[in-house]
C-alpha cells in the first residue's frame, strides 16, 4: 500500500525521508517521532482514490482492501478475478526506483523491514496466483504526482491488464452419447448486444 500522511503529518514525513536520506540525526524524540509515524495511512491515500475513481468512471465494480484474500489487496475485481495492489516504493522495494533507498540512520532495522515486506508480498503474490487470480501492481512513482494532473495513460495500461487476463466463460453442450461415451464441445460463449425494440 502507499503510504500517505494527513495534514498535519505532511512535514513529518517529510522530515522522516530526509533524515533517513541524509543520514543526520533524528530532531525529535521517540515519543514526537511515534506520532508523526502514526499519521502515516495505508489505505484511502489520494493516489489510491484517484485510481478507484478512474476505474470506476471506466464502468470498473470493486472491492476494497478484502481481508479474507492474501495481503488485504487495495482493489479486488471480482467480475474480472483480478486484484489490484497499490505500492510505496520505499516500504516495498521497487527495485531500481528512486524512492526506493536505504536509510543511513538504523539501517539494519530498516533492511529487516523493508525485506521482509518484499518477501511478504512475493507469498502473497504466489497463493493469489494459486487462487487463480490475476495481479496487478501499481507503483507509488507510477502515481505519485500524476494522480493530480492526468491519469489516463496509467489507467489505460490498468484496464488493458484487466481486460487482457479476464476469465473467459466457457459454455458445454452435450451433442451424442455413443457406446456409454458422452461426446461433448466446449465453446466460448459470445455475448450480442442487441438493439432496443421501440414501443
Amino acid at each position: 500500500m502507499y503510504a500517505e500522511t494527513n495534514q498535519k503529518g505532511i512535514y513529518c514525513l517529510d522530515v522522516f525521508f530526509q533524515i533517513c536520506n541524509n543520514g543526520i540525526m533524528d530532531i525529535w524524540d521517540k515519543n514526537k517521532r511515534s506520532e508523526c509515524m502514526s499519521k502515516i495511512r495505508s489505505k484511502d491515500t489520494k493516489p489510491e482514490l484517484a485510481l478507484r475513481k478512474a476505474l470506476f468512471a471506466r464502468g470498473f465494480r470493486y472491492h476494497v482492501n478484502d481481508t479474507k484474500l492474501p495481503g488485504k489487496p487495495d482493489i479486488v475485481l471480482p467480475q474480472y478475478k483480478t486484484v489490484i495492489f497499490l505500492n510505496g516504493c520505499f516500504w516495498h522495494r521497487h527495485e531500481g526506483c528512486k524512492y526506493a533507498y536505504t536509510p543511513k540512520t538504523n539501517t539494519e532495522f530498516w533492511i529487516d523491514k523493508i525485506t521482509s515486506n518484499s518477501e511478504r508480498d512475493k507469498i502473497n503474490l504466489q497463493r493469489l496466483t494459486a487462487l487463480g487470480w490475476n495481479v496487478i501492481t501499481v507503483w507509488e512513482c507510477e502515481i505519485r504526482h500524476t494522480y493530480k494532473r492526468d491519469l489516463t495513460p496509467l489507467v489505460d495500461r490498468v484496464e488493458a491488464e484487466i481486460i487482457r487476463n479476464r476469465p473467459r466463460k466457457i459454455s458445454m453442450k452435450f451433442y451424442e452419447q455413443i457406446e456409454d461415451k458422452v461426446m461433448m464441445v466446449a465453446e466460448d460463449i459470445v455475448e450480442y448486444g442487441g438493439t432496443k425494440r421501440k414501443k
